[in-house]
């Protein structure tokens, strides 16, 4: 399942989520948290989905299709974020449930207002088993500036302090080299090498990395197994993006179906 805001040009939000889903094996259902009016060159507007819509439609599709695991995105509303906790809370048992905390576009737009992330941090975070922020919404999570490979480490750090148990995929894409970090409860922090790929396709990278990291998970691999399987999905995907739109496009979610592609 993917709970997160609908992007018209599928670059982003749950049509790209649910064609991660496909791209790697796995049936999607989703929550549309938000509407947007958007393409490859920015977020135009937003409209956000009420609250009791979103719970109501949690609730409708858990009763029919529970689901083995749940992707969140973008949540719009402190409403929404609420929703969303008070669902998961209902759950039992509780699926593996990843957290992409989407708070900013890539132009600087607010996806999410100050009250939303302080409802995120005192009641979502604590129901996930893994967050996968990048560096500015690191930053925003844990109040420390996030700019370098030492900060991130540091800040990756606090934020599993504050909440025992949660498993950490930094994402460093704007480092050079764009390493991840994972961090695991109990174990030393893992750097995942990133190479740079040359690229204007790079709408929604955060959502297929946290959609593919899902997936894998929901397929059996480890913590690890999954985080190095989704930093190489979506490494490939922005290789073989179709080069649409004029601005920043979407990648290229289905190059697994392809003839010539390395099965995990």
């Amino acid at each position: 399942m993917t709970i997160a805001g609908f992007d018209p040009s599928s670059g982003a939000g749950v049509t790209a989520d649910l064609a991660v889903f496909a791209a790697l094996g796995c049936f999607g259902v989703s929550c549309i948290t938000a509407l947007t009016v958007q393409s490859t060159l920015g977020v135009e507007a937003t409209h956000p989905v009420a609250g009791d819509i979103v719970a109501a439609t949690l609730d409708c599709l858990n009763r029919d299709i529970p689901a083995a695991g749940v992707k969140i995105g973008m949540l719009a509303t402190e409403a929404n974020v609420g929703a969303v906790a008070s669902f998961l809370e209902r759950l039992n048992p509780r699926p593996v449930v990843v957290l992409d905390p989407v708070l900013r576009s890539s132009s600087g737009r607010e996806l999410l207002s100050p009250e939303g992330v302080r409802r995120m941090q005192e009641r979502l975070l604590p129901l996930v088993d893994w967050v996968t922020p990048n560096l500015d919404e690191l930053a925003v999570l844990t109040g420390l500036p996030v700019g370098s490979r030492m900060e991130m480490a540091a800040a990756a750090g606090v934020l599993q302090e504050r909440f025992p148990g949660l498993t950490v995929l930094a994402t460093g894409g704007h480092l050079d080299p764009p390493d991840d970090l994972l961090l695991q409860p109990l174990y030393e922090g893992i750097w995942l090498p990133g190479v740079r790929v040359e690229s204007s396709s790079t709408h929604g990278t955060g959502c297929a990395l946290s959609s593919a990291l899902l997936a894998w998970l929901v397929r059996g691999n480890s913590a690890l197994e999954a985080a190095q399987a989704a930093k190489q999905y979506v490494t490939e995907a922005i290789r073989r993006a179709p080069g649409l739109g004029g601005g920043h496009g979407p990648l290229g979610h289905y190059w697994p179906l392809q003839p010539d592609s390395i099965r995990q």
